[in-house]
């Protein structure tokens, strides 16, 4: 392994004490993942833009300040990558769709200012499915993203670029978005961390909706400390951002080594959902499931079962309310607001039939079937039988956490209830749209919720999902720390070298 490959494979805490001693500089360490981008993105393909002048200009900039004494933020030089549908000023931001290809942003998203000011390099952006919209980065424009254990599979989605670029050493951290487990399904099937923070934790200022009550940044990396440190970067209030909380998260890290460092878990209190654990889970996810389950009881923990009776309805009532959210939120890129234009092929050229070429040449098939799902939602008629049965619904899944976290401190089940699939495996969209029965709930009530890699099935990650009361962030990290340190470490460990050897 050459000395590049040993940089990359370090966790951001590791690099940023090497920054900081001055064993290895800024730009040495931002080459170095460019390097492994250069080397397996053809492969996995997941960058859509890689900024190797942006990075080691920014790099370069840290190593200055360094070398002449300057105080710089802990993680000063630290490279990052983020997701495509993050605005950064100048920088092609496309949302994995053909309608905004090509577009550079005249601005940055508010999380984009906050790693600036936390002088991190930004490696690129990474690859997801259009708009958000999937569960395994097949419905990009720009071509699938390939899961580092093994490449006919998929890496989860819609933010698969990011968990992928982050298990195969590409980045040591980056940014996603989770709208109904965009960032824990990848993660679970990638064998990295992802965490969906409490809404309104980090700004949704400058990223591109979806649907807007549901939305939310959040960290990918490949510990729980290494997400804990990289939430609290990207956590302040935001006057941009009407849903944005008052106040910042300071002490995530502190959870996060009193977890690691608890031996004896008396008095912990695991709640396990009966809702779900059901058959349409693999016996191998379950297995790992129970092994997390035995490892914390052994340990003194209380596992104790609950039970979310509304979570049975927690699928259909997100595939509600998230289409009618999107339908109202793409109605904007019509042509002449945003998005590239596109004419009719044939007929008088109008306003109307602009907007219907426009929209029906660039927007792919998983957008247009949630468009036309939203907009029949909302349709006079069936607002109140459709929309507003699922927001009562929604109400009721934020009632049933609330009965369950009386008898326990946090939630746990699997994160997704299978490994990573081959592509094409799940052509039917209800097939595709029943990877987020777990991940919905902690949506619907915005709750924090954390995917941990736990073990292995068949050779292929598997994630357990913490959830914890809404703004409990730093109980949520210190009980994923928990699960951290009973899982089995081969589960977070990429096999990136069968990569290389056919690369």
């Amino acid at each position: 392994m050459t000395i590049k490959e040993e940089l990359c494979r370090k966790s951001a805490h590791e690099l940023a004490q090497l920054l900081r001693a001055g064993e290895v500089t800024a730009v040495e360490v931002t080459q170095a993942f460019l390097h492994q981008i250069e080397k397996l993105n053809p492969v996995l393909n997941a960058y859509l833009y890689v900024d190797a002048a942006g990075a080691l200009q920014a790099a370069a900039a840290v190593d200055e300040d360094r070398a002449a004494g300057k105080e710089l933020p802990p993680f000063a030089g630290v490279p990052v990558a983020i997701k495509d549908n993050i605005c950064q000023r100048g920088i092609p931001t496309t949302c994995g769709s053909r309608m905004l290809e090509g577009w550079k942003p005249p601005y940055d998203a508010t999380v984009v200012q906050q790693i600036h000011k936390a002088r991190l390099p930004i490696l690129g952006h990474t690859n997801m499915d259009e708009f958000a919209m999937g569960s395994s980065t097949e419905h990009s424009a720009f071509g699938p993203t390939r899961n580092p254990w093994d490449p006919s599979r998929i890496p989860g989605g819609s933010g698969g670029g990011s968990a992928a670029a982050v298990s195969a050493y590409l980045a040591p951290w980056a940014l996603g978005t989770d709208t109904g487990g965009s960032i824990r399904q990848p993660s679970s099937v990638t064998g990295t961390v992802g965490t969906k923070p409490t809404y309104g934790k980090i700004s949704r200022y400058g990223v591109v909706a979806m649907a807007s009550s549901l939305d939310q940044v959040g960290p990918v990396a490949r510990s729980v400390a290494d997400a804990a440190a990289l939430q609290e970067i990207l956590s302040a209030h935001d006057p941009f951002d009407s849903t944005s909380l008052p106040e910042k998260d300071l002490d995530l890290h502190t959870g996060v080594e009193a977890g690691l460092a608890a031996k004896d878990l008396q008095g912990k209190r695991f709640g396990v959902v009966k809702e779900l654990i059901t058959d349409g889970y693999e016996s191998g996810v379950i297995a790992v499931f129970q092994e997390i389950r035995a490892a914390l009881e052994a340990r003194g923990a209380q596992v104790v079962e609950v039970s979310c009776p509304s979570f049975e309805h927690a699928l259909a009532a997100y595939y509600l309310i998230m289409p009618a959210e999107v339908s109202s939120n793409l109605a904007r890129f019509d042509g002449v607001r945003y998005g590239n234009r596109a004419l009719p092929e044939s007929g008088a050229i109008t306003a109307e039939s602009m907007m219907s070429a426009t929209r029906g040449a660039n927007f792919g098939a998983e957008v247009k079937r949630r468009i036309i799902l939203g907009t029949h939602v909302l349709s006079a008629g069936f607002f109140d039988a459709y929309y507003g049965a699922a927001q009562k619904v929604r109400t009721l899944v934020q009632r049933d956490l609330a009965k369950a976290f009386e008898k326990c401190d946090v939630l746990i089940s699997p994160t997704s209830p299978v490994v990573a699939f081959p592509f094409g495996a799940k052509a039917d969209p209800m097939a595709m749209y029943i990877n987020d029965i777990a991940t919905i709930p902690a949506n619907l009530a915005g709750a924090p919720a954390i995917s941990v890699p736990a073990g292995l099935s068949d050779g292929l990650p598997v994630g357990i999902q913490i959830i914890a009361q809404a703004h409990e962030d730093p109980k949520l990290y210190a009980y994923a720390a928990m699960v951290e340190a009973v899982a089995d470490p081969a589960g977070a460990q990429c096999p990136v070298e069968k990569l290389e050897a056919a690369e």
